[in-house]
């Protein structure tokens, strides 16, 4: 009985506080420390509802036995929107700053890098990847757009393309967009936004659309019909995709 105990998952959940510009936010390093070897490390950006309950759940599914993750909070320690009225005004004020939008993502994986070393976190360090979902995969896109060296970044049903000044620096991070076809809330003119973008960048990026499937295909809560709906066999196919892009980004193979 003991020696199946040991090999159950040991799933550990720290917060970590950190501080942006002089406030207060707070993160959490999620792995299961059953696994002693070193493996990725993810930043983790949530949905705009950030680092809830519900978004940490489903950082620690995707990191299992495979990754560490790091979930970001782009908000500030207490200021977690208590609703989607709340996240939609949180969300608007930062895409209304792109510079702010990036710094937080920035500080995110910064404080990520640090939190292995300061804890001596059995992740490795010379493979990093950012994976965001809805508003955070626009904020992980933001980040390849700040000339970051991660291996890799990832955008479930992001925003693809955001309005306003940014300097953008050269495209160094691989780069997988995941997005639903029938996605009314980023439209055609967004996806094509995107590809001039990454076409212009030469940057080394996909764009996989999911035939019927809308916002928020990841999300177990997501039930506005023709909307923002979970699609099941949609999400699989994704994390799929997301986990051989990743393995081929961490091989460092062209």
């Amino acid at each position: 009985m003991l020696m199946a105990a040991s090999a159950q998952a040991a799933m550990t959940e720290t917060a970590v506080d950190y501080q942006i510009a002089g406030a207060p936010h707070r993160g959490y390093v999620i792995y299961d420390s059953a696994v002693k070897a070193k493996r990725p490390l993810l930043v983790l950006v949530p949905n705009w509802l950030g680092a809830n309950a519900a978004n940490r759940k489903q950082a620690a599914e995707i990191a299992g036995k495979d990754y560490v993750v790091f979930v970001a909070d782009m908000f500030g320690r207490d200021q977690l929107p208590a609703n989607t009225d709340e996240a939609g005004k949180a969300v608007g004020a930062i895409y209304a700053d792109r510079a702010l939008l990036r710094s937080r993502v920035i500080a995110a994986k910064s404080t990520a890098i640090d939190t292995v070393k300061a804890k001596k976190l059995p992740a490795d360090l010379d493979k990093i990847a950012a994976i965001g979902f809805c508003f955070g995969g626009a904020s992980v896109l933001e980040l390849a757009r700040s000339g970051d060296d991660s291996a890799a970044v990832v955008s479930f049903h992001g925003n693809l393309s955001l309005t306003g000044p940014a300097q953008d620096q050269p495209i160094r991070a691989k780069v997988l967009a995941l997005h639903g076809d029938a996605d009314p809330f980023v439209p055609a003119e967004q996806v094509d936004a995107f590809l001039t973008e990454m076409r212009a960048a030469k940057a080394d990026w996909e764009l996989v659309r999911y035939g019927g499937a809308v916002h928020s295909f990841t999300d177990p809560d997501a039930n506005w019909a023709g909307k923002a709906e979970y699609n099941p066999k949609v999400a699989k196919r994704a994390f799929a995709r997301m986990k051989n892009f990743l393995d081929e980004a961490f091989a460092g193979k062209p």
